[in-house]
């Protein structure tokens, strides 16, 4: 080749071209795929639907109260069963309390009780199945088999002997519920945490002499973030439906405090008597709240799915 010419793909000094482009960074590939995620969870009707719904429920619950203050603590026995009528927009309940206030109050403590249980279960099972799944060999056997020995007793039978034991209030339940509903999500990390701790940058890390702690809190745990988010979006909807169930069969918070599910329980006998508005707005409430996390969970999943991306 003639002196005076350049090799294809290289420039005159003779070092290849691509050399001098910059490689993309970690950052803007997490900015990038935080985008396409966005963009793939928008495309979804039924997850923004379901985020709708909750940001809905949320605003009516916790900004509602200020809008249509009622007293949900003294009875007023002149005003029992009334139907729903200009005064009472759902009318009232055995007591003379204001049904509409009343939703918006039982929804706050199933929301909040919901929430916060489910973030709760979702960081125990997490650091859980994350310890488990690193460590490897008996240490992740023995953490598993106790996982699987949970799983194995119903959630909502040890729910039921803990609230038979002791009457918990809204901190009781949440962390009973948190405790009891860290199951699942310790499995799912812990599958996700078997395929990172054998990537490239996690064995480059461990050979210069990192730490197993940094590993796990700069690596594995920040790139499992999709399926953590993920696991919490379910967590809350369980949480919701046991909060739901416990105190439909009384075991739930005591009066005059309530939820949605001792709504139903105290409006179940009057439901037969016609008065409807006792019944169908908690349930409807519950229902609604529930399928919505769950859409808002299989948007998410879809969206995180780095398969399904095109």
């Amino acid at each position: 080749m003639a002196s005076g010419t350049t090799a294809p793909g290289t420039t005159a000094s003779g070092t290849l071209a691509s050399a001098t482009e910059p490689e993309p960074r970690p950052e803007a590939e997490a900015a990038s795929g935080l985008r396409i995620a966005v963009r793939r969870f928008t495309r979804n009707r039924l997850a923004v639907a379901g985020l709708a719904v909750v940001v809905l429920f949320v605003l009516f619950c916790f900004v509602g109260p200020y809008l249509y203050p009622t007293d949900q603590v003294h009875t007023t026995l002149t005003q029992v069963n009334l139907s729903p009528g200009a005064k009472h927009l759902l009318g009232t309940d055995a007591v003379g309390h204001d049904e509409l206030g009343r939703l918006m109050y039982g929804g706050k403590v199933s929301l909040l009780v919901g929430l916060a249980a489910g973030v709760l279960a979702t960081v125990i099972g997490t650091l859980w199945g994350a310890a488990a799944g690193y460590a490897g060999g008996w240490v992740d056997a023995v953490m598993m088999r106790v996982v699987d020995a949970g799983i194995a007793i119903p959630a909502l039978f040890i729910l039921l002997v803990i609230s038979a034991v002791t009457t918990p209030g809204v901190f009781g339940l949440i962390v009973i519920l948190g405790l009891v509903s860290w199951l699942v999500p310790s499995r799912l990390i812990r599958a996700e945490t078997l395929t990172l701790k054998n990537r490239d940058y996690v064995l480059t890390l461990r050979a210069i002499g990192g730490s197993h702690t940094r590993a796990v809190t700069r690596h594995v745990l920040p790139n499992s973030i999709s399926t953590i988010v993920v696991a919490a979006t379910f967590q809350v909807a369980d949480a919701i439906l046991l909060v739901a169930y416990v105190s439909y069969l009384g075991l739930g918070v005591q009066p005059p405090a309530t939820d949605w599910g001792g709504m139903l329980s105290a409006g179940l006998t009057a439901a037969y008597s016609g008065r409807w508005w006792l019944i169908l707005p908690p349930g409807l409430a519950v229902i609604l709240v529930v399928c919505a996390f769950n859409a808002i969970g299989d948007g998410l999943r879809d969206a995180f799915d780095v398969r399904g991306r095109g």
